[in-house]
């Protein structure tokens, strides 16, 4: 991913509001892209990222997901689990396409385009550090947090 994309890339969150990855500057972005809101495991990384919310704040980091559903959707799903972060609409999975996770994916039998469930560190410089691709949900977030306590100590 090139340096520029990063200031380019301006996307909404559930309140209509414009973000942009230089409002986080000096903080640790995770930035994690999922499938669809309200759905079993988009929930359960949710909400175990709500969970560990502290423990990120703790380590300068500020959490960020993306997905394609609209800004009502990332609303009704935030107010349902109490997500204490902010979800992005990317419904031209635009973003998705530039950090390289809007992928053919297969279900059942059928092909199709959908974002690819992954995580990245982007690091106070606003680079990215790491990447978690094809992300399984079980122990996910421990992962991230680990890695973020490993590198800040």
């Amino acid at each position: 991913l090139e340096a520029s994309l990063y200031s380019t890339l301006v996307i909404q969150n559930e309140n209509g509001e414009q973000v942009s990855l230089q409002d986080y500057q000096g903080k640790n972005v995770i930035l994690y892209f999922y499938p669809k809101d309200l759905t079993p495991g988009c929930t359960t990384q949710a909400c175990d990222f709500r969970d560990s919310y502290e423990d990120f704040s703790d380590l300068n980091a500020v959490i960020l997901g993306v997905s394609l559903d609209d800004a009502a959707k990332h609303t009704k799903f935030i107010g349902k689990h109490g997500l204490p972060f902010s979800l992005l609409v990317d419904a031209e999975h635009k973003v998705a396409e530039a950090y390289g996770v809007w992928t053919l994916k297969k279900n059942f039998g059928k092909e199709y385009m959908g974002i690819e469930r992954t995580t990245f560190l982007i690091n106070e410089q606003g680079t990215v550090e790491k990447e978690w691709r094809k992300v399984r949900v079980k122990n996910h977030i421990e992962d991230v947090l680990n890695y973020l306590k490993t590198r800040t100590n």
